[in-house]
């Protein structure tokens, strides 16, 4: 069990980040960032402290550290958690849309970490990351979003040839969770990418293997099994995507439905 720690979390106020966080608050002190707040606020206490933040700049990243050491003194953990996607066909031009994303998703965490490993000064500490099955397998409709998570998915490669021993980085790779994580890449209803998995179950193994020094955590067994299976047997790879581009299909000729309304 993790007791006792000042943890950092952020994107805490929904799907992984919330259930995380039920796991943790009991027996350890959280500060919970995320730039909605309304279910964080209704579990406020004296372990739970709230930081109303959206995390994709310099100045809110430096102030979150500015606020986990006043009000919590130290920093044991620190869970880059915040995210969100894009489900959509990447025909357009737009320079700050793609840009906004990787504020969120990789210059964020990337920054986050070079204040911890600061902040720490040869500590022993935590660094968590959530990045992502889709950061290791890009998908149809999530081209942007993949991008993102195989960027960290390339930052956590090459930190691990050359961090500190004092630094444990533990990261977190989940399939298709049922959150609101969906509804946030798109207004318009998609089919989830097989599988899909219940963020508390995703939750409990990310907690477990932060707990057992684990560099990589993977919730999903069928995934595992499904990379083994793809990389000696490439046909099952194109045979997943040749379905996914189904769906994706599907969805694009809803919006198509939709524009000629």
């Amino acid at each position: 069990m993790i007791k006792g720690k000042n943890i950092v979390l952020t994107g805490a106020n929904s799907g992984i980040g919330l259930e995380v966080l039920k796991l943790l608050k009991n027996d350890n002190k959280v500060l919970c960032v995320d730039k909605n707040v309304d279910v964080l606020e209704g579990m406020a206490n004296e372990n739970v402290l709230v930081l109303q933040k959206d995390v994709s700049s310099k100045e809110a990243v430096d102030e979150i550290f500015e606020v986990a050491l006043e009000k919590l003194g130290s920093i044991d953990i620190f869970y880059a958690n915040a995210g969100y996607p894009y489900y959509e066909e990447f025909n357009y031009v737009d320079w700050d849309r793609v840009a906004r994303m990787f504020e969120t998703n990789v210059y964020s965490p990337i920054y986050s970490y070079q204040k911890y490993l600061e902040y720490l000064d040869g500590r022993k500490g935590i660094f968590a990351i959530t990045i992502s099955a889709i950061g290791t397998m890009a998908m149809p409709g999530f081209t942007i979003y993949s991008a993102s998570k195989f960027a960290m998915q390339g930052f956590q490669e090459g930190l691990r040839l050359e961090m500190p021993k004092n630094v444990q980085l533990t990261c977190l790779y989940p399939v298709a969770t049922d959150t609101g994580f969906f509804k946030a890449a798109n207004e318009i209803e998609f089919k989830k990418p097989f599988p899909v998995q219940t963020p508390d179950v995703v939750a409990k193994k990310m907690v477990k293997g932060i707990e057992k020094g684990k560099k990589t955590v993977s919730p999903c067994a069928l995934f595992g099994v499904a990379k083994v299976l793809m990389k000696f047997l490439p046909f099952v790879r194109n045979v997943y995507w040749a379905l996914e581009k189904r769906k994706f299909k599907e969805f694009k000729a809803k919006v198509q439905e939709l524009s000629n309304k």
